[in-house]
């Protein structure tokens, strides 16, 4: 089977206060369409740097490796191209953006994305439709597209409207950086059914997360471990459970004596 996205021997690296700090210290990933994949994780280890360089962070300097998105070499992309391209990134801290009207921005986006792709742009009428029913089935509040992005949203709030963002622009590709960060159990599901709604052989997805709870509700077909900048363990839905139980600290122990 033919890999919709390819990462090989990734290495990566950010300049913090003067000093350049490894991160990413070959990371071999290949995910399939179609499937949803998940990497768990103890803190530090290269998870949102990961999700960062994917999606184009420019502060984050890719030192070795290559990385192709449907046979396409992703890090040649602008992050804009990457967009258009089917890319989508789920901040864990979605920001504010004061001033900015809600339905507005995501109907610029969606827009832009769609004239990147050939595609006719919505006109207010139709957009607002699509948003509204979208909305909806996410349990969002009906003023929350009339109101500023992300300002004075709750936690949950902010995670399904991204996860808004998410079902309107259509992307074939989208990494959730711990979307599931500060959710409530009624959010959590929420959020992970509006994702399975996007699941098709033409969509598939990386899932970043430090929680099992969400895995009950995506079930994933792979699970990947990161220690240290790399990937050291994959396996299935049952290695999220053993995590769960017994942490990380076995795993680790593993991958050093390996």
């Amino acid at each position: 089977m033919s890999q919709f996205l390819e990462i090989s021997g990734l290495k990566a690296r950010i300049d913090a206060d003067g000093q350049e700090k490894q991160i990413l210290r070959g990371v071999d990933l290949s995910i399939p369409p179609g499937e949803v994949h998940a990497i768990m994780g103890p803190n530090g280890c290269g998870k949102s740097t990961l999700s960062y360089v994917l999606a184009g962070r420019e502060d984050y300097e890719v030192t070795a490796g290559s990385v192709l998105f449907k046979g396409q070499d992703l890090l040649a992309m602008e992050p804009e191209e990457r967009a258009a391209a089917g890319l989508f990134l789920a901040f864990q801290a979605p920001v504010e953006l004061p001033g900015v009207n809600n339905a507005n921005f995501l109907r610029t986006a969606v827009n832009a994305v769609r004239r990147a792709r050939g595609q006719d742009e919505l006109d207010a009428v139709a957009f607002l439709k699509l948003a509204r029913t979208a909305a909806k089935e996410l349990s969002m509040a009906p003023d929350m597209l009339k109101r500023n992005v992300n300002v004075g949203f709750s936690g949950g709030e902010k995670k399904r409207n991204e996860v808004l963002q998410m079902t309107m622009l259509e992307p074939s590709f989208a990494i959730l950086d711990e979307t599931d960060s500060g959710l409530d159990v009624d959010a959590l599901r929420i959020v992970a059914e509006g994702v399975n709604r996007l699941r098709s052989p033409q969509f598939s997805a990386l899932v970043i997360t430090h929680h099992q709870k969400l895995l009950d509700y995506l079930v994933p077909d792979r699970i990947h471990v990161m220690a240290q900048g790399r990937i050291i363990l994959s396996g299935g839905p049952e290695l999220a459970r053993e995590i769960d139980r017994e942490g990380y600290t076995k795993f680790l122990a593993e991958a050093e004596a390996a």
